[in-house]
């Protein structure tokens, strides 16, 4: 498929009589077949369908879109699809029980096609929208983060592999951290600081969307998706990002307010014991300083979380400022100092 001529117009997937006309022409399905087609909605960085054959095969088609479906104006190339292909075909041989199939990919229409997850499966974090909170997830969550984060000790190729950190520039630290320092003056110099000091740390193989938004839950299993920022970089980056979630979760659910902190703190525990001591002590703070510069990026960044209203976004932001000055050993403290400040207030 990589092969394909440039010039030829591009797809738009969402738009049935092109997808159909596309798949046909590819010869991926028969030239009279039809099959059931839906949208997928969720995401803002990438039109998806779901592809469903008379067979009983499933696709998920996924094309980048050049600009993103936010309110503000956030721009990254739509080749960023094929660092997302290339994360799928990594962790397929590190979790190949955690991920989708990877199908076919085109590099003239920035396309990938992967398995679809079967049913019956649901996203996690709508379930934890509804108040799910199941620890052994949780934990499950941290222990493939590290083994994440520890492939490049098997698997040295994977450093070179993906060492561009383009995406990650223009959808993590431009649009969540800088465009939050020129938002929130008090946190300038904190994010500025952070921002110098992530360019700096190339440890481990990152993720950089490793959010419950990108899990479906399936059989006991976590299905992970979405791997268009993973680099080699700062792998304390992943463990701040995934754990804002909670956070602000527990601030929108005050009726599951400990039990979405625990959940925070099961993900972070499972993730430290699969850790060697000496790792570990190369993260601890930075997890702390990433998981609180998250914070402040879903509250008044590009990207806030969608279901906070303007008041719980502004106290998010408002608790984050307080911890930065509080100023954390470690993400223990750094829960207690949180769920102490949302009873205060």
């Amino acid at each position: 498929m990589s092969g394909m001529s440039a010039r030829r117009s591009q797809v738009n997937i969402e738009e049935a009589a092109s997808l159909l006309a596309y798949l046909r022409g590819r010869q991926l399905i028969g030239s009279h077949e039809s099959p059931r087609l839906q949208i997928l909605h969720g995401g803002v960085s990438n039109r998806t369908v779901l592809v469903e054959r008379e067979s009983g095969q499933a696709w998920v088609l996924k094309q980048a879109l050049s600009k993103l479906r936010v309110p503000v104006d956030w721009f990254s190339a739509p080749q960023r699809i094929h660092r997302d292909a290339a994360g799928l075909r990594c962790l397929a041989g590190l979790m190949p029980d955690n991920v989708p199939r990877f199908i076919a990919e085109d590099h003239d229409q920035h396309i990938l096609i992967m398995s679809a997850i079967p049913q019956p499966h649901d996203n996690w974090k709508q379930a934890l929208l509804r108040g799910e909170t199941v620890k052994a997830e949780a934990r499950q969550f941290g222990s493939l983060l590290a083994k994440i984060h520890g492939a490049v000790d098997t698997r040295p190729a994977l450093r070179q592999q993906f060492a561009d950190r383009r995406y990650f520039e223009e959808l993590r630290l431009e649009p969540y951290y800088s465009y939050t320092a020129s938002q929130v003056p008090a946190a300038r110099h904190f994010l500025r600081r952070l921002i110098a000091d992530t360019h700096e740390r190339q440890l481990a193989l990152t993720h950089g969307d490793y959010s419950p938004k990108n899990i479906l839950r399936y059989a006991g299993r976590l299905i992970l998706l979405d791997h268009e920022v993973m680099h080699f970089g700062d792998p304390a980056f992943d463990i701040g990002f995934s754990l804002a979630h909670f956070l602000g979760k527990a601030l929108h659910l005050p009726q599951h307010r400990s039990a979405m902190l625990a959940m925070a703190r099961a993900t972070w525990r499972a993730y430290r014991d699969a850790l060697a001591d000496e790792r570990l002590a190369a993260l601890n703070g930075f997890a702390v300083r990433h998981t609180l510069a998250c914070c402040l990026a879903r509250a008044a960044g590009r990207s806030p979380l969608e279901y906070l209203s303007e008041a719980e976004r502004e106290r998010f932001l408002q608790l984050a400022l307080m911890l930065i000055d509080a100023d954390a050993a470690d993400l223990e403290e750094l829960f207690d100092r949180y769920e102490s400040g949302l009873d205060r207030a």
